[in-house]
């Protein structure tokens, strides 16, 4: 009966909710563990008796695992936004996870690039179909702030490029537009004629723009074997992952004096809390340069 409440939920999420696969996976796994701890250990098969008791011992075992309080986090809004559903539907008459507290989140700084080495990664100038399309993709990610997710969705009939901007859809389904930069527009007109056509094997086989070797559309492991062999190639030694580049998009604009809510916009935030976490990365930034250059520092 508990699993077959959460397969409720997740038609739920996917249909009425509309949220992406990857969140849909992100659900899945808190509550399929969570599930799975409430059979084994707390001996529960109705959730009219699960117990508030019963979550914090489960969140307490996350923890006892080292599990990050992001995690945690994570965890606890899933099962909160589950246990309100089975209040709403009427599967139980109180809802358990009431007054769970969440965990302060740690403040991690995200990784970024220098514009150096986005220079560097950017500077792609063999010519085959697959590293104009590599260049393409590195230079509408850094132009725009895509999540990796939504740069492997696009259509080609998602890019203006004539008039300078692309339409993309993010989290929960939500349409935004972002502008595209000159060097983006280039690299992605190049693919276009010159590189997509020896991808494809026919025009019409997929609307998709960013496809692999075999003409089928690229995915998000595929991406970042790509992003870890080009950095390899532009001699950069630091960690980077597909969301380092969103990451210097944001920090390299608030450097250069934009605006907090812009920046917000093209991220494709809901909160303004989530986007400033990059002023606290261009601060830091500064204290180093200062550290670095001021003769009395």
């Amino acid at each position: 009966m508990l699993t077959e409440n959460a397969e409720d939920f997740f038609h739920y999420l996917k249909i009425e909710r509309g949220l992406s696969d990857n969140t849909l996976t992100s659900y899945k796994r808190d509550l399929t563990q969570y599930i799975h701890y409430l059979k084994t250990v707390a001996q529960q098969t109705n959730w009219e008796q699960v117990t508030r008791k019963d979550i914090t011992s489960f969140l307490y075992q996350l923890k006892d695992t080292n599990k990050s309080s992001a995690t945690i986090a994570r965890h606890i809004a899933s099962i909160r936004s589950f246990h309100h559903f089975l209040l709403r539907e009427q599967i139980v008459s109180h809802d358990a996870s009431l007054h769970i507290e969440t965990p302060k989140k740690e403040r991690k700084l995200p990784d970024i690039l220098s514009v150096k080495e986005i220079d560097r990664l950017l500077n792609i100038t063999k010519d085959s179909a697959l590293h104009i399309r590599n260049k393409a993709m590195l230079e509408l990610l850094y132009a725009t702030g895509l999540r990796v997710s939504e740069m492997i969705a696009l259509k080609i009939s998602d890019l203006h490029l004539t008039m300078g901007f692309v339409q993309c859809f993010g989290k929960g389904a939500k349409e935004r537009i972002v502008p595209l930069g000159n060097a983006a527009i280039q690299a992605i007109e190049k693919y276009l004629q010159h590189a997509r056509g020896k991808l494809v094997k026919r025009q019409t086989d997929s609307q998709i723009l960013f496809v692999n070797q075999h003409g089928k559309p690229l995915t998000r492991q595929g991406f970042w074997k790509i992003l870890k062999k080009s950095a390899l190639e532009a001699n950069i030694n630091k960690p980077i992952t597909p969301h380092t580049l969103r990451h210097s998009f944001a920090t390299h604009l608030l450097e250069n004096g934009a605006d907090l809510r812009l920046v917000q916009e093209m991220l494709g935030h809901v909160d303004i809390s989530t986007t400033q976490i990059y002023t606290h990365v261009t601060k830091s930034r500064l204290k180093d340069i200062y550290q670095s250059y001021h003769p009395r520092a």
